[in-house]
């Protein structure tokens, strides 16, 4: 099974045969896109159209209403944009292939018990899923010393967005809100601007930083769990201003280097040129 990222911080698209399938984890467990398993299944033109008939007559037929067992879920369209989506987790998916008469129905069925597996898997050692992770960005390229990097701050983020969620903060909302905080203290730009400024679209952000423009995001956000900790910021606005103190920890010192470098460590550069196996910006350019 080939697997490969979108951008965006809610999931990924995995493929099977030759259709994508959109999924998101959500506490610990992988959600799947309804409409995207229809089409990998059927021949159908239009899934959508397919599921609303396929909820129809199984309700008709069985009494069961599917959408029970369906929780909505932003995923990316083929437009770019976020959209509530029909999404089943593993259980919901074997539940729904039910009600699709497919000779596809077998190989998926068993695709979706290895995905469970390995996620199980993933929870009971989580350096499993390290692992997977630092493969996955071998396999496009990286240098390891970047992956290392990489997965330490996935490491430092997850800690920051388990604390603001013990101190009150919930939501993706509220926590794009804070990011931005800390990335404007940091680096006087938010995720969106550094996007544009990188000439971004759909990619992930942080998979097109340097390592200087990594170890500052880091910094930011580990100096932002340390203050919110010791001042015991408590909600939304407590850790709004803990987030633009840590940001500012971090900006604070990546001007310092600037100054003593004689070098921005804010770059326009990005890995979307760069061929698979050579994949190596330089630390910062002048810009």
């Amino acid at each position: 099974m080939r697997e490969e990222s979108i951008d965006n911080s809610h999931g990924k698209i995995v493929v099977f045969g030759a259709k994508r399938i959109r999924r998101v984890l959500v506490e610990g467990q992988w959600y799947f896109s309804v409409v995207d398993i229809i089409a990998a299944l059927t021949e159908s033109n239009s899934p959508t159209k397919y599921w609303t008939a396929m909820k129809r007559r199984e309700g008709a037929t069985s009494g069961f209403e599917l959408s029970t067992i369906c929780r909505q879920l932003r995923l990316i369209s083929s437009d770019g944009k976020a959209y509530s989506t029909d999404c089943v987790n593993t259980e919901a998916a074997f539940r729904l292939i039910q009600s699709i008469p497919s000779p596809r129905a077998e190989p998926f069925k068993q695709w979706l018990a290895s995905v469970g597996y390995q996620r199980v898997q993933e929870i009971e050692n989580p350096e499993l899923s390290q692992q997977r992770m630092r493969e996955l960005y071998k396999e496009k390229g990286y240098p390891d010393d970047w992956i290392e990097k990489r997965v330490r701050g996935i490491a430092v983020r997850d800690e920051l967005t388990d604390e603001w969620r013990n101190r009150g903060v919930s939501g993706e909302r509220g926590f794009a809100i804070l990011t931005a905080e800390i990335s404007k203290a940091t680096f006087g730009l938010t995720p969106s601007d550094y996007k544009r400024l990188k000439g971004l679209q759909r990619e992930n952000l942080r998979d097109h930083m340097t390592d200087l423009e990594l170890i500052f995001t880091m910094l930011g956000e580990a100096a932002t769990t340390e203050i919110a900790r010791n001042k015991d910021s408590q909600g939304f606005i407590p850790n709004k201003k803990a987030a633009r103190e840590g940001g500012s920890v971090a900006g604070n010192a990546r001007r310092q280097l600037e100054t003593k470098s004689g070098r921005k460590v804010i770059t326009r550069q990005n890995y979307l040129t760069e061929k698979p196996k050579a994949k190596r910006l330089p630390r910062s350019d002048s810009e």
